[in-house]
């Protein structure tokens, strides 16, 4: 892949976009506001708090456009003088509210399921009573003020926004990126900065510009019903509220401040919407921090025996409205260091739910179990909660299989790859891209310079696959489960992450559990083959005897099924007749045998246990078939 084939980076100053109408009329009516909270109590500060008792509750003129109050004080500069105060304290309330809600809410992203139920139960209580009735409360409580107005319509508007930032974090806390960013270890608050707030940053900003209006009206309103601003200071409300006493002689004194409000409310809508569509994402720079030294690494047990994984009864049970599901149903495997293992099976036999299970990744709602668990040659049932992560998050790496939605897009390429061994091996952040540069070039991404100031939108599919396996190479695993990362790819980028898997073995005995659906590729890109269904695995040989000497037939039929270019093109490609057995009520016998063209009496009643059929050749069936046929072959070379 040459370096032109790379996206351009952005350029400083670029010439801006034309404003849209509605933008030019937003930054308007925003600019007016902020000269007026600026300016009006320099300008008209002292008209607005000059006496005149000759010109006592007079009505407009050219003097006094307004009119003036009952001290003699105009109030046209009341009105212009009272922006400052009045927006202050709306834009105070809100940025209050603001930052505990979204605060409040996005803990539901980063929490285990017992405190998230209980934050959603707790955000549905303080929901059930309107905001502006616990304002007025709380005003109440406080004592009428400035200050306990503003604390007031803060706490009022928490539990809005807390549901808002709930329901948006509820979406980012499925992606792959926040399973990627959890198998890297990261702390709660680096999820919740890095990875989750900045996904949802611009619908909570159109809320909060939009909330600032609504404050400014609550506000205004507390002021008006005695609550807020007191005496000598005046904001909208109070201004409101003394020319309503006269508005049946003179409308204009109570008109005018409620135009300023209705000015300020519509301004803030209006600047939501704009900033909203228009808002970058800047989150996720690479900015120089000098200085900083490394922390060091807490030390990982070492390897006790030459196997990189050994698992032995793995087990995943899903809770159901129907009851409990088992898609894996205590299947072992194990790892060398530089070997690859093949996990291969139609969808829905429980290769990725097994993937997921290894790297503690499993949904809150599913549970596994084991009888044996070594990571690394370490138990993983004897290690404390932070060891487990820490082994977990240096010594595997995942990689997904859609790197789309595997990498934050609100974040640079050089702040993902940089995060877990910024994190556990203690770099400094400029040791740490250094690394990053060396990693790219090692999975043969040309330009790391310009990858890392990329963002995965301006990757192509290979790109960003190629960046996925070079995030996990940051912290140097020994083992890399790699879960169907061809499958969204084109011929020619799935030989080169081919490839470059093999490269990496070859480098540095990396173990890799490869996931496929694909046999012919698992064929000739692994050393053995674990062939799963049901949950089970039914079929574990040699890669190289996979298209000769497959004797389960389910494996027969996977292999039969796979294309073969020299094949009559007038013939259907071999299908397997039937569905997949039913994970809640799995029958006693072998899991294949309704689908199965070869089966007798037994295989429904007994269930066939893995037995040897040669060196490194088991399988589960009570009658196994012959060897395959010569034609047969060709289809897997």
């Amino acid at each position: 892949m040459t370096a032109s084939l790379l996206p351009r980076a952005p350029r400083v100053g670029s010439r801006p976009a034309v404003l849209s109408p509605m933008a030019v009329l937003a930054v308007a009516m925003a600019g007016s506001l902020l000269f007026l909270a600026v300016a009006g109590p320099v300008i008209w500060g002292s008209a607005a708090e000059r006496l005149d008792l000759s010109a006592v509750l007079q009505g407009p003129s050219a003097a006094h456009p307004v009119g003036t109050d009952n001290l003699g004080r105009d109030l046209f500069a009341r009105v212009l003088t009272a922006t400052r105060l009045s927006l202050v304290l709306a834009l105070a309330a809100t940025l209050l509210g603001a930052v505990a809600g979204v605060v409040f809410g996005s803990l539901t992203a980063v929490v285990g399921g017992r405190s998230r139920r209980l934050l959603g139960s707790l955000v549905n209580l303080l929901l059930a009573f309107p905001g502006l009735l616990v304002a007025m409360f709380f005003a109440v409580l406080f004592g009428a003020g400035a200050v306990g107005a503003v604390l007031a319509l803060a706490i009022g508007s928490i539990p809005g926004f807390a549901r808002l930032t709930q329901t948006l974090a509820a979406r980012v806390a499925d992606t792959d990126f926040m399973a990627a960013a959890r198998v890297l270890g990261l702390r709660r608050h680096r999820l919740l900065w890095r990875h989750v707030l900045p996904n949802i940053a611009e619908p909570l900003l159109l809320n909060t510009t939009i909330s600032a209006g609504s404050a400014l009206v609550a506000l205004s309103g507390l002021s008006f019903l005695g609550l807020g601003v007191q005496a000598p200071g005046y904001d909208w409300g109070q201004l409101l509220s003394q020319g309503l006493d006269r508005i049946y002689a003179e409308p204009l004194p109570a008109i005018a401040p409620g135009l300023a409000i209705v000015y300020a409310a519509l301004t803030f809508q209006l600047l939501g919407e704009v900033l909203a569509q228009a808002a970058a994402r800047r989150h996720g720079g690479l900015p120089r921090v000098p200085g900083q030294t490394a922390r060091p690494a807490s030390p990982v047990p070492p390897a006790t025996d030459d196997h990189v994984l050994e698992v032995e009864d793995l087990t995943v049970a899903i809770a159901t409205p129907d009851g409990v599901s088992h898609p894996v149903r205590g299947i072992s495997l194990a790892l060398r260091p530089g070997e690859i293992v093949g996990l291969v099976g139609e969808s829905g036999s429980g290769k990725s739910l097994t993937a997921l299970a290894l790297a503690d990744l499993l949904p809150e709602q599913a549970r596994a179990a084991w009888r044996t668990n070594r990571l690394l040659g370490t138990d993983v049932d004897t290690m404390t909660p932070g060891a487990r992560d820490r082994q977990l998050a240096t010594g595997l790496a995942m990689v997904f299989q859609n790197p789309a939605s595997a990498l934050n897009p609100s974040l640079r390429i050089g702040t993902q790859l940089t995060e877990a061994a910024r994190t556990h091996l203690g770099l400094s952040r400029s040791d740490a891209l250094a690394q990053a540069r060396l990693t790219l070039t090692r999975v043969a991404l040309p330009s790391p310079d310009r990858l890392l100031r990329s963002r995965p939108h301006q990757l192509s599919g290979g790109q960003r696959q190629r960046v996925m396996i070079a995030t996990g190479l940051m912290t140097r695993p020994r083992l890399i489960i790699a879960d169907e990362p061809t499958t969204a790819l084109d011929v020619r980028v799935q030989r080169q992450i081919v490839e470059l898997l093999r490269g990496i073995r070859r480098e540095a005995a990396t173990a890799v559990l490869f996931i496929s659906h694909d046999v012919a590729l698992v064929a000739d890109l692994c050393d053995r083959v674990l062939v799963m269904y049901g949950g089970l695995i039914v079929e574990c040989l040699p890669a190289a005897h996979l298209a000769t000497d497959a004797r389960h037939p389910y494996t027969r039929a996977l292999v039969e099924s796979a294309p073969d270019l020299s094949a009559d093109r007038d013939r259907p490609l071999r299908t397997i007749d039937g569905l997949p057995p039913d994970p809640l009520s799995p029958g006693p016998g072998c899991p294949f045998q309704p689908r199965c063209t070869n089966r007798q009496a037994r295989c429904a009643e007994e269930h066939p246990p893995l037995s040897d059929l040669g060196v490194g050749h088991r399988v589960a069936c009570w009658h196994p078939m012959p060897p395959a046929a010569p034609h047969i072959k060709a289809a897997l070379t």
